[in-house]
């Protein structure tokens, strides 16, 4: 059964940074799409950033020249570098993976509270 388990969340002044990661149980090579979203209170879960099997990344133009998104595959680990953070990032980031059996899933979520 392969399980997600994101860590790095955290309260951080506006303007400070974050690394969030990702930990997949099992193969990472088997996920072909792997991505970060984040929720915030009474909103709709939003795509921040994804990046697919060969490499090629994609953003939310809310956080495009802020976020970045790597994979490391000798770690079974995918990150996200947060930079220049502001109040209206503060959400809960989780970690998706969409696998090349069809299996698609979740982690359970880390806190970012982007305040000063």
């Amino acid at each position: 059964q392969v399980q997600l388990v994101e860590s790095g969340g955290g309260l951080v002044q506006p303007g400070g940074s974050l690394r969030l990661s990702c930990v997949v149980s099992g193969s990472i090579f088997s996920m072909i799409y792997m991505g970060w979203y984040r929720q915030a209170p009474g909103k709709e879960r939003e795509l921040v950033a994804v990046i697919i099997s060969g490499g090629t990344t994609t953003y939310a133009d809310s956080v495009k020249g802020r976020f970045t998104i790597s994979r490391d595959n000798a770690k079974n680990t995918l990150y996200l570098q947060m930079n220049n953070l502001k109040p209206e990032d503060t959400a809960v980031y989780f970690c998706n993976a969409h696998q090349n059996t069809g299996g698609n899933y979740w982690g359970r979520g880390t806190q970012v509270t982007v305040s000063s």
